[in-house]
């Protein structure tokens, strides 16, 4: 029987598959796929099907040719007559398939070459899916090795054991510097099959990604391991900064105690792993406003509203002194929290929502006016009332109005009418319904009574402008419909003169009632 004799062959199978730890029969079909593309570039001239085949009792390679039984000859490299199979083969027929082996006494240097090639591409292709299969199923998992060497590019190659993992430059925090063989941890990112894009390197790894800052609490955190407590999420700027989520099944167990640990001496093992990054540990909670709430910290926030649920926009209104903190610096704080929640997260100062208020007051005040009953306190119950049932149901309608046409509706003198005038303007001006300066009208209506009136004698009585004055014992008490007594000193009466408020600066003017909540 004719064979290629590579022995000792099945002394070098069995010791290739102790050595690189793959199957022995991987190793068969590499050496007999190998031996096949030899034998084709060194005999291709034949043009002859072949098959190559090991025997594992002879410990060699066979080579068989593939021919037709015909009965007639057409094609010599692939068939045979009928005549000369009968010899080869007792009882063959035309259309039966022989196999004839073929002498294979050695190979030139490229057909040795090409051998050599084919099984080393075939050896390494079968490590590659021994490591893949070992490790696709621990993405997202940690490990440890050591620094092996440093790449030109800035990539560090981790050795890992029995296998070498690759951190890239854009996997490695700013703020660390490692040396050669120092211990190194790190999250198994992705594991590939096709080494090209990935330098030669099946397994990526990862110091900057979410995950590793989970995987670290898991192993300082005994309530995270058992499942009392629960990492939600987790986001980090690599190097400066990283927030993590967490809450708990059991309603005795605090998931951020937990997480920070007695005198924070667990959530300081992380920082000192990840080389000093400062980390903020919150409470999650299902509710997005009270999550984003908690993850501004360590900002205070005064409220938080939901904008738009549909584009997950939320507002945050925080006190002026907590508005850079919540911020924080170039925007860390507000962006991170954002990628936490998930959420747009728009933050504003409690200054910034008065001033819009005062700004929309205002605009309404310029569309719709300030109505004439918020002047009551300065016009007096009665001349209000006068003023809507005429038509003036705003002061800009007042301040406004012609002196001659508003004195005739109101049926007033001229100097009254110009004083009603001066105080809706002088309102007008102040922004609020209350006077700046001098009397109210009912003040000055009073004055005009009590000293312009003719009064009656003793036990006489007259009636002027619908007013009752009566004469009692030498004390005058003048009673007008809606406006309370007055103080009363000798003959004469005395009207209190309104207290002038001036309004805050940037307070919202009074809109009729209207009303702004500040909570």
């Amino acid at each position: 029987m004719a064979s290629v004799n590579l022995s000792p062959i099945a002394e070098n199978i069995e010791l290739l598959s102790r050595e690189k730890n793959i199957d022995p029969q991987i190793i068969i079909d590499a050496i007999t796929e190998a031996v096949l593309k030899a034998y084709q570039k060194q005999y291709r001239h034949l043009g002859e099907d072949v098959d190559v085949r090991y025997n594992p009792e002879m410990g060699q390679i066979e080579i068989f040719a593939q021919m037709a039984v015909v009965e007639e000859v057409t094609d010599p490299a692939k068939e045979i007559s009928l005549e000369e199979a009968s010899e080869l083969a007792e009882g063959a027929e035309v259309g039966d398939i022989l196999e004839i082996q073929r002498p294979f006494e050695g190979m030139g240097r490229i057909a040795a070459q090409t051998a050599k090639q084919v099984i080393t591409q075939k050896v390494r292709e079968a490590e590659r899916n021994i490591v893949y299969d070992e490790y696709i199923q621990h993405v997202g998992e940690s490990v440890h090795g050591f620094v092996k060497r440093f790449e030109k590019r800035g990539d560090i190659i981790v050795d890992l054991g029995s296998v070498e993992g690759l951190l890239p430059r854009s996997e490695q925090s700013k703020a660390e510097k490692f040396s050669l063989n120092e211990r190194i941890r790190a999250v198994i990112i992705k594991v590939s099959r096709d080494v090209k894009e990935t330098y030669g390197q099946q397994i990526i790894l990862s110091r900057t990604c979410p995950d590793l800052l989970i995987r670290l609490f898991e192993m300082e955190v005994p309530e995270i391991y058992d499942g009392t407590v629960l990492i939600k999420g987790a986001v980090r700027e690599p190097g400066e900064r990283a927030k993590l989520a967490a809450t708990s099944t059991d309603r005795d167990v605090d998931p951020v105690g937990a997480c920070v640990g007695m005198k924070g001496s667990r959530v300081q093992a992380v920082i000192r792993e990840l080389h000093g990054e400062k980390i903020d540990i919150i409470e999650w909670s299902e509710n997005p406003a009270v999550f984003a709430a908690n993850a501004l910290s360590p900002a205070k926030v005064n409220k938080v509203q939901i904008i738009d649920p549909a584009a997950k926009r939320i507002e945050v209104i925080v006190e002026d002194d907590q508005q850079s903190l919540a911020i924080g610096k170039q925007g860390q704080n507000v962006r991170l929290a954002a990628r936490l929640i998930g959420w747009n997260i728009d933050i504003r100062s409690e200054s910034d929502i008065k001033r819009e208020v005062a700004s929309q007051m205002a605009q309404l005040i310029t569309v719709s006016g300030t109505p004439i009953k918020t002047a009551q306190a300065q016009l007096g119950a009665e001349m209000v009332a006068r003023l809507v049932a005429r038509g003036y149901e705003t002061l800009e309608q007042v301040a406004q109005a012609d002196v001659d046409e508003l004195a005739d509706k109101l049926d007033l003198s001229m100097d009254r009418t110009s004083h009603l005038i001066q105080i809706a303007q002088s309102l007008m001006a102040s922004g609020a319904a209350e006077a700046v300066g001098g009397e109210s009208l009912e003040a000055q209506d009073e004055e005009e009574q009590a000293s312009g009136a003719e009064l009656a004698t003793v036990g006489q009585s007259t009636i002027e402008s619908g007013q009752s004055i009566q004469m009692q014992e030498g004390e005058l008490e003048t009673t007008e419909t809606g406006i309370q007594p007055a103080e009363t000193v000798g003959t004469e009466t005395a009207v209190p003169i309104p207290e002038v408020i001036e309004p805050e600066a940037g307070s919202p003017r009074p809109q009729g009632g209207l009303e702004a909540s500040h909570e």
